[in-house]
């Protein structure tokens, strides 16, 4: 690998959301970082859920500083710029936001990404005023650091049972003016609500979420005008969806079918010999 300093990572992000669109799927640790990055992939994203799972955890208990622990191991691997699923920002209060993204920052992370989910399923979005604030509070940080981080805001309702297109629309229009670089509504899914979102926030880019099989495109999503598209935690399960499925063959049928045709140790050991460096 070759070493690319944490400025020019910054620097190759954010050029990235100025035309086109490009996908950034999201590894779970640095051997799945380096398979993508030898598919010619430009960017990574951290992945909560597909991180968290590793951990044997659900998605949101992984804490504060485990999560930072990981992006800077994340960071330290790769060459690629790497945006970090920051989730909730680790806190409500706005102040500790903008403490915690700050820390962010500090793993050399080429963005991130903050979300308005409370945590709380029976209410799931925080009031709009304190969401907003929010954000702004995530855009201070980022601005003492430099300004340098493409700084992206989420909003959970399509995921949360708040599947208000309107609404959606009201918090991205204001995240985009509280500072967001790039905007965010995981849970969008047909070509009206992805059109609607990415014409309400221009000229600001839009990230799509991937996580099923829907009929588009990357073509597709292109041309609706979407600049960035990842994969959340989707790869992830792919592979544990794999290992659940040979597991159960082995412990319900004493079969071990499933394993025809699986890569061997031999051609992983070719791809990855030589290719790490110490973090």
């Amino acid at each position: 690998m070759t070493i690319i300093s944490t400025a020019d990572k910054r620097r190759v992000f954010r050029k990235l959301h100025e035309n086109g669109c490009f996908v950034m799927p999201n590894p779970w640790n640095p051997g799945t970082a380096h398979y993508l990055q030898g598919l010619g992939f430009k960017a990574l994203a951290t992945t909560s859920s597909g991180y968290a799972h590793s951990l044997g955890l659900a998605d949101g208990e992984v804490t504060r500083d485990t999560m930072l622990s990981h992006c800077r191991e994340m960071t330290a691997f790769m060459d690629l710029p790497l945006n970090a699923d920051f989730e909730a920002g680790y806190a409500k209060d706005p102040a500790e936001v903008t403490d915690n993204v700050r820390l962010c920052v500090e793993t050399g992370v080429a963005g991130l990404s903050i979300e308005d989910f409370t945590g709380n399923e029976s209410a799931p979005l925080y009031d709009f005023e304190v969401a907003v604030g929010r954000v702004r509070a995530a855009r201070l940080a980022i601005d003492q650091a430099g300004g340098d981080v493409v700084f992206t805001a989420r909003t959970e309702g399509f995921i949360h049972g708040k599947p208000d297109l309107d609404e959606t629309i009201r918090r991205l229009q204001a995240f985009a003016d509280a500072g967001a670089d790039c905007l965010y509504a995981p849970g969008i899914k047909t070509h009206e609500q992805i059109e609607a979102v990415v014409k309400a926030v221009a000229p600001k880019p839009v990230n799509l979420l991937m996580s099923a099989a829907c009929g588009f495109s990357v073509k597709d999503i292109a041309e609706m005008g979407v600049r960035r598209i990842s994969i959340g935690g989707t790869l992830a399960r792919v592979a544990m969806h794999a290992f659940i499925k040979s597991a159960k063959e082995i412990a319900e049928a004493g079969t071990f079918d499933r394993f025809a045709g699986v890569i061997s140790n031999a051609e992983l050991n070719a791809f990855f010999s030589g290719s790490t460096k110490s973090t």
